[in-house]
């Protein structure tokens, strides 16, 4: 039986997943979301809500992948669908450069210009947006979500359900907590706690 391919979200996100996945040869053929988009440019078939087990049920021998941006609502999906035994492969674009050494795991989206470079190790559902580096020893969490243009140098650590902001920079050795946001265009030099808000240069914390 062929294995069919699918995207979950379908708004702004997604419509960058899906060139990822164009340039590799994959073809997703239909999306779940919360309702209907009027706007098509894929030409995807609906499928219905992303919550709905009817449908869910229907879903043997598929693809999916994640195309949703917040990294919450990712996990919610990731985790309906994983319930109904739909495999979610890591995906990562043609126009990227990915350690052989490195450690990516499932459901994992890896956008044009990235470059993961030896013995990094990058959780479930994560997201590596366009341009961004994630330098030697690296290890990300799960559903992180590392924004076009963030740089994170050797040896750092990210905590699940983080957000590294865009153009932001993360020193050598640094750990980052879990659900932590770092705003754009920031500095991180120093540890940052779980559940803070950091921006600036040098990034401070704000809550």
């Amino acid at each position: 039986m062929e294995t069919k391919n699918i995207i979950i979200g379908y708004s702004g996100h997604s419509f960058v997943v899906l060139d990822v996945l164009s340039s590799l040869g994959v073809n997703c053929c239909a999306y779940f979301d919360l309702e209907e988009k009027t706007q098509n440019p894929f030409f995807l078939k609906y499928l219905g809500k992303d919550n709905d087990d009817e449908q869910l049920k229907k879903l043997s021998n598929t693809n999916a992948y994640l195309g949703i941006g917040n990294n919450e609502i990712r996990s919610k999906g990731y985790t309906s669908f994983r319930k109904f035994g739909v495999n979610f492969p890591s995906a990562a674009h043609s126009h990227s450069f990915v350690s052989s050494h490195s450690k990516i795991n499932n459901g994992v989206i890896v956008m044009a210009g990235v470059v993961i470079n030896a013995f990094v190790e990058i959780g479930v559902g994560t997201i590596c947006n366009s341009g961004s580096i994630v330098e030697h020893e690296c290890k990300i969490g799960n559903f992180v979500h590392l924004a076009p243009g963030s740089v994170l140098n050797g040896q750092v650590e990210v905590g699940d359900y983080s957000f590294v902001g865009a153009n932001s920079v993360v020193k050598q050795g640094v750990k980052i907590g879990k659900n932590v946001i770092i705003g754009a265009g920031s500095v991180v030099l120093k540890d940052v706690l779980d559940n803070s808000i950091v921006f600036g240069n040098p990034a401070k914390i704000r809550v």
